[in-house]
Order: C-alpha cells, then structure tokens, then sequence
C-alpha cells in the first residue's frame, strides 16, 4: 500500500500521495484551490477599476442606450451606476427625446434585436404615455405580439390584420387576442363580443373563452356588448417616507373587526377621505372610506366586506364560512413603528404607468389607474350583483419592505357598497 504524507497546510488533516505532493508542492488539491482562489481574489482587489460610461454624457437618450446596452461581465470592472434609474429617465423624456428612443427602437428591431427594443417601447408606452404604434408594422414582421400593451393604440389597419390573422395563426393566438384586447376599440369589442354568442372553432383549444382575454386590459363587455372599463383612467401615487397624518389617503388603520375565517384582528388596508380634490374621480359617495382586510386570509381567495360613506367597514355575510367558528385572537394592525414608510403624495401619473409588473417601477402602490397584475387579471365578481367590481387601489409590498413581495388588491362595487381585497404574488 502506498505511503499517504499529511497535507502541509497547519490546519488540513487531509493526506495526499506523494506523486500528488511533488505536483502541489505538498498540499491536497482543495487546498490548492483555496490558495488559487485566495490569489485570484487578491488579484481582482488590487486591479478592480471603476468604469463610468456616463462620464461627460448629458444626453438622456444617449444614456439610455447605454443603459440598454448588454454588458459582459468582467470581475476586474466595476460599473458605475448612473445618478438617476431608467424609470426616472423615461419619465422625464422630451416628445423630441422620446421620438428618437423610438427610432432607436425601430433600428434594433431591424438588426435583429426584439427584445431590447420592446423593453423600451414598453418603458415608454407605461412611464412616458406616449404612443408606439409606428413600430408596430415592424414588430409584426418579426410576430412580436408580446407585451399586448404595446398595441393599446395601434391604427386600424393593424387592428384589422391581427383579427384576420387570429382566425388562422393558431401558434400566436393567445397572444393575439391579448394584442387585440389592449386595442379595445368598438370594433374589437363588437368582434369579442360576436365570439361570446358565437363562439369559434378554435376556442375549445383556449383556457378561457376568447372575449374574457377583455379582462387582461382592463374591460368587459357590458349586457349591450359594449366595452365597460373596469378601473380608472386617472391614477394617483404613494412616495417612500414616514407619513405625516395629514394624507388623505392612509395605510394599516386600526379597526374593531376580526376576521372569521382565521380569528386574527383585521386591518384597514386603504383609508380614503373622499372629500379631498385629489380623489373625487373616484366618483364615490360619502365623506370616507375604509377597505378593511384579513391580510392573511385575502391571501387565498377574494374576501368582502360592507362598506358605507362614513368610514364604516364589516364583514360581508357573502364570505364562505369558517369550516369552525374562529375564536378572535386580538391581533390588530401592525404597530406604528412597523408600519411602512410610504405616504400618499396625491400626485398624478399615468394610467398604465405601472401596468406591467416586469417594469417595476420604483412605486406601484396607487389609488386608481390599471392595476398591476402579477399573475393573470383577477376581478372578483360581486356577490351582490355579480356584476364585475372596479379596481380601486393597490398596496406593494415591495414599496414598504426591502424584502416585501406581492401585491394587495382593493375592489369596490359603488351599488352594492360592496369592497373586496385579493393578494398575488410570483
């Protein structure tokens, strides 16, 4: 048997054969590579540098393209971010800027390179509201449909063409119709609705009826076959910061109620003063509203609760009973030291500024606008009238906690006076 000699590290217990010395030196192989390892690390330290790209740029644009840029990743570079994000960049964009980020757009589109153009036309379509459609003919040539949100206000001949060729192009449907949804003009709405009372051939291949592809974009069709918007067009946003409570809009207020499906204390999500100017598109009746939740409870299902113009919220008999009868455990709201630094700034944005989740902006927490979907559209019926019930406001984890994750909704039927809140998350 042939002789083991101990590894020559002080602190290794490992014994290597002597050939396996002569090559290493005298140490085992794993610490052969701790030490390369070491050595490499020691390397990069002293001959890091720090690149800045932006150096001497003003230009937006030409910033944006370098943040668009693909960057191979090199351990000896360390990349300089730029003062300001994207998102902030977009916002700020010229309709001369935004113009020529477009033509940027188009010229990737013809060199190949879809997906770092539909970034930005999705950036602009959401934190600028400017209109993409002259690069829609050339995403089409590429069968581009992806984001639907792109073509929210294509022209009607490429309107026309996506309904012809939703009818034969079986591979791409699914994301024809929901290009088609976005458009949502009267003719698509006449077309989606002809396929609720006649529906297709090829809608037994869907997993839902093809007019219902409606609710990704925010409508339904009415009992008319009418579009009928199911969130509102004006949007008002929250800021990182301690609130002041002074806000006509708060977060996590105390309330008596407990929920009956866990037994724990309930809280008010949103608590809305209706009178204050910023939120009369809201439209509501009443001095107050509060949208009171189970945040545990709302987690696996839509829960609702009746609410009235004066600050009342209670536990709607249209919930599903408790398989027992809960004991109620008193636990409340967070308390005001772990609530989340976020306060309602009452300014105005755009309708679909947040639309598309993937975009993350910096804060999606809104009273209005269209809802940020994680997963697939989610509007509950209301038990009332089981008429579809409107989108009124959201909460991001995100915007509150570092490591938050997910999204809370708020829904309201004004007729029935009934609210509902759902969660989503990845």
């Amino acid at each position: 048997m042939t002789e083991r000699i101990p590894c020559k590290s002080a602190d290794c217990g490992a014994t290597i054969l002597p050939r396996t010395a002569e090559k290493t030196g005298g140490y085992c192989m794993p610490c052969v590579q701790y030490r390369q390892r070491l050595e490499r690390e020691e390397f990069i330290r002293r001959h890091r540098r720090d690149v800045n790209l932006y150096e001497g740029i003003t230009d937006p644009v030409e910033i944006l393209k370098i943040m668009c840029e693909p960057r191979v990743s090199d351990p000896l570079i360390r990349y300089t971010a730029y003062e300001k994000t994207a998102e902030e960049l977009y916002a700020s964009l010229s309709a001369p800027d935004a113009e020529r980020m477009k033509a940027y757009a188009a010229a990737l589109i013809a060199e190949d390179e879809p997906d770092i153009a539909e970034d930005i036309l999705l950036s602009l379509a959401c934190f600028t509201g400017i209109p993409v459609q002259d690069c829609l003919p050339a995403l089409i040539r590429k069968e581009c449909y992806h984001p639907g949100i792109l073509y929210k206000q294509a022209p009607a001949a490429i309107r026309d063409f996506l309904l012809d060729q939703v009818e034969k192009d079986a591979e791409n449907r699914n994301l024809l119709l929901l290009a088609l949804a976005w458009i949502g003009d009267e003719t698509v709405a006449a077309r989606f609705n002809q396929w609720r009372e006649t529906p297709p051939v090829w809608a037994e291949e869907l997993y839902v009826p093809p007019h219902q592809y409606s609710l990704e974009a925010g409508w339904m069709l009415n009992g008319e076959g009418l579009r009928s918007d199911l969130f509102y067009k004006e949007c008002r946003t929250f800021e990182k910061g301690i609130p002041s409570g002074g806000e006509p809009v708060s977060l996590f207020g105390e309330t008596e109620e407990f929920c009956r499906g866990c037994g724990g204390g309930m809280t008010v999500l949103f608590d809305l003063d209706l009178r204050h100017p910023s939120l009369r598109f809201l439209d509501m009746e009443g001095e107050r509203l509060k949208i009171a939740t189970c945040l545990s409870c709302t987690c696996y299902g839509f829960l609702f609760t009746d609410i009235d113009g004066k600050g009342g919220s209670g536990w709607s008999r249209y919930n599903p009973a408790p398989a027992v009868s809960p004991e109620p455990e008193g636990e409340g709201p967070p308390e005001d030291g772990e609530r989340p630094a976020l306060r309602f700034s009452g300014k105005e944005r755009g309708t679909y500024y947040a639309a598309v989740w993937s975009q993350e902006p910096a804060v999606a927490s809104q009273v209005g606008g269209h809802p940020t979907w994680i997963q697939d559209a989610e509007y509950p019926d209301c038990p009332g009238c089981s008429g579809k019930m409107s989108f009124l406001a959201q909460f991001s984890w995100e915007d509150a906690d570092d490591y938050g994750e997910g999204i809370t909704y708020a829904f309201v039927c004004k007729d029935c006076q009934i609210a509902a809140t759902h969660f989503q998350q990845t």
